[in-house]
């Protein structure tokens, strides 16, 4: 049963994991590398996010800069930009891409809460389903001559472990709200 509740840990700090990289990906009005962690462009032959084949740097509040390596890939990088959903045009110079990042409107903001809300929301039903997995598991064991407390035990650890990373959620959901509506 212990490795069971342990399996169930490990699953719930991955969907942790997951929603971090998410949140870090929405563009809350601030240049921010790890905005373009989901683009990817092809380089020698396979596809690879832009951080493999480039320096991104944030040298002013609202400005990327990304220098390639190779500067032929340059194309590659500002076409893969603009073809993403990220809502910036790349400026190339030839040597490096410049990325600004426009202030958010007010509306902009909302839309933008409404997304890390829907996160949250996603990153719990994933929560609800890793409990619900461990449950039946627990449950099953009951076959192998697990008394009716030992389950209930199980099931309340299970339980607990759960009510810990919502709190975890709620708490990230809500500090990148404030972050949003505060830029």
């Amino acid at each position: 049963m212990k490795s069971i509740i342990k399996l169930a840990e490990e699953k719930m700090s991955k969907t942790i994991s997951v929603l971090n990289s998410d949140l870090a990906t929405l563009k809350a009005g601030r240049a921010n590398p790890t905005m373009l962690d989901k683009i990817q462009i092809e380089a020698y032959g396979s596809m690879c996010p832009i951080s493999q084949v480039a320096n991104i740097s944030a040298p002013e509040p609202r400005v990327l800069v990304i220098a390639p390596w190779d500067k032929s890939m340059l194309k590659d990088i500002e076409r893969a930009i603009l073809t993403s959903n990220l809502g910036i045009n790349p400026s190339n110079d030839g040597i490096v891409i410049r990325l600004i990042v426009a202030e958010l409107t007010e509306e902009t903001r909302k839309n933008l809460v409404k997304k890390v809300k829907k996160a949250g929301e996603d990153s719990k039903v994933a929560l609800r389903s890793i409990r619900r997995d461990a449950n039946e598991k627990i449950k099953a064991l009951k076959k192998d001559g697990l008394s009716e407390d030992e389950i209930k035990d199980g099931e309340d650890k299970i339980q607990k472990v759960t009510d810990a990373v919502v709190k975890e959620i709620d708490a990230l959901i809500l500090a990148k709200e404030k972050e949003v509506m505060s830029i």
